[in-house]
């Protein structure tokens, strides 16, 4: 909070002392509870993992909503809430407007929250996840333990993730000031793309910009961030060609080159679009929504409905596990297949002996079932949302697409109200509480938060 401070005091604008308020607030609450658990010593177990994580996200995002509440924009606590949700969970979907105009201390905590809620879910999927076998997550205790021989210990990971993680966030904001955009956009668009958040810093997003080159850059990073921040750490130490081993990495590049030439083909050949407008639009507008960063350079909702539901269903889907994206996960869809094809396998060959592999290696059982399950839970939880969206009076549209937008961590969804031309606060404050809900189950990966709920959890 001293960064926002700092930078309204810059600009002249009272604002700076709700900021330091906050951070004495804060601090406070931070500093006791440092102290008062200083002498105490326990073993992370799944049961406290699972409480810790929770706790941590609905924490910060209650006191990283008190600037909100309590600066010049004069909102409620509730839209507070949801913008701080919305920037922690790396959503993007917003309750502001004015935002050309809004003070930089308010416009920069934007960014800083996208940017911490970014490099917090990296170290989350690869150090906690994991061990806590979430949803499949367990998979990746393997690569942890190969980097682990480089690097051993959980803090050294930490560092060395967010040290990458920084350098992007630098380089990106290097080319967006060299396309002409101004230095603290340039910020603050580099923090809100690397974290694939979709924080902008006007109420167009990235539709005024008359140029191409901003969408290049942005493409090229949200792409970036969305490939696990492991596969960097490994080319850093000599495996060159991690990237392009990687399954998901490959999966995710062949999705976005088919799914950009589809629908840039459609804009083209139905629509009449500029053949060099419908691919840069149709490759930025892909990638910001599959990737879970939810920038808009258009209306990408008046293209058709062929556009429409390929860019529904890679906004569900989502990028990669360990990077900073949302979604199912591309991995989780790789399990599927290869359960599926085994599956086929056994009935063609009952006597015979098959099993599923990812990345060269068995998939057990308990992953196996771990996977199914998140998948079940992901449309059951997005069925319901959409279901609790509707009976507070929402359109099909804007209900369906706000529930998938809030439990993907996309950001805008569909239809005149939340889509890429619209904003979230003409919505009720019941639609608002149940849209930061779908943020954070969609953030946590759903069974971090669910498992609180069950009598079993709080037995001894």
């Amino acid at each position: 909070m001293a960064v926002p401070m700092l930078v309204d005091l810059y600009y002249v604008n009272a604002d700076w002392k709700v900021f330091f308020f906050c951070a004495f607030v804060t601090a406070y609450f931070g500093g006791t509870m440092i102290f008062t658990t200083s002498t105490k010593s326990m073993d992370l177990t799944p049961k406290s993992g699972f409480l810790m994580i929770f706790c941590c996200w609905i924490f910060l995002s209650i006191f990283s909503a008190l600037p909100f509440w309590l600066s010049e924009l004069d909102i409620s606590f509730c839209d507070a809430f949801f913008e701080s949700v919305s920037g922690l969970t790396t959503t993007g979907s917003t309750v502001l407007v004015g935002l050309d105009t809004m003070p930089k201390g308010l416009l920069i905590w934007r960014a800083i929250l996208q940017w911490l809620g970014g490099i917090g879910i990296i170290i989350m999927a690869f150090s906690v996840l994991p061990f806590l076998k979430v949803g499949g997550m367990q998979l990746f205790k393997t690569e942890l333990s190969e980097s682990e021989k480089v690097i051993p210990r959980s803090a050294d990971f930490a560092k060395s993730i967010g040290g990458i993680y920084f350098f992007l966030t630098v380089t990106c904001a290097f080319f967006y000031h060299q396309t002409g955009i101004n230095s603290f956009d340039s910020i603050a668009l580099a923090m809100t793309t690397l974290s694939t958040g979709g924080f902008a810093n006007t109420d167009a997003s990235f539709s005024n910009y008359t140029s191409y080159g901003p969408l290049i850059v942005a493409s090229v990073f949200m792409t970036c961030s969305a490939i696990p921040y492991i596969l960097y750490l490994k080319v850093l130490h000599g495996n060159t060609t991690a990237i392009f081993k990687d399954p998901q990495a490959r999966l995710l590049l062949k999705i976005l080159a088919v799914a950009i030439t589809l629908i840039a083909l459609f804009l083209v050949y139905d629509k009449g679009y500029d053949p060099d407008w419908s691919f840069v639009h149709s490759m930025f507008n892909t990638i910001s929504l599959m990737t879970g960063t939810g920038y808009s350079s258009t209306n990408y909702g008046i293209w058709g409905t062929f556009p429409i539901i390929i860019l529904f269903f890679l906004m569900a889907m989502g990028a990669s596990a360990g990077s900073t994206s949302c979604g199912i996960k591309l991995f989780r869809f790789q399990v599927l297949a290869a359960m599926v094809f085994s599956q086929i396998k056994k009935l063609l060959y009952p006597n015979g002996v098959f099993i599923p592999y990812y990345a060269g290696k068995p998939i057990s059982d308990e992953t196996s079932a771990s996977v199914m399950s998140f998948v079940s839970l992901y449309i059951l939880c997005f069925v319901l949302l959409a279901i609790a969206l509707a009976f507070t009076g929402l359109d099909f549209i804007t209900a369906l697409s706000g529930a998938m937008t809030a439990i993907s961590n996309v950001g805008p969804g569909f239809g005149d109200i939340i889509g890429p031309s619209g904003n979230f606060k003409p919505l009720s404050d019941a639609s608002k509480w149940i849209l930061a809900t779908g943020m954070l189950l969609g953030r946590l990966e759903l069974f971090a938060i669910l498992v609180l709920v069950s009598p079993h959890f709080w037995r001894r």
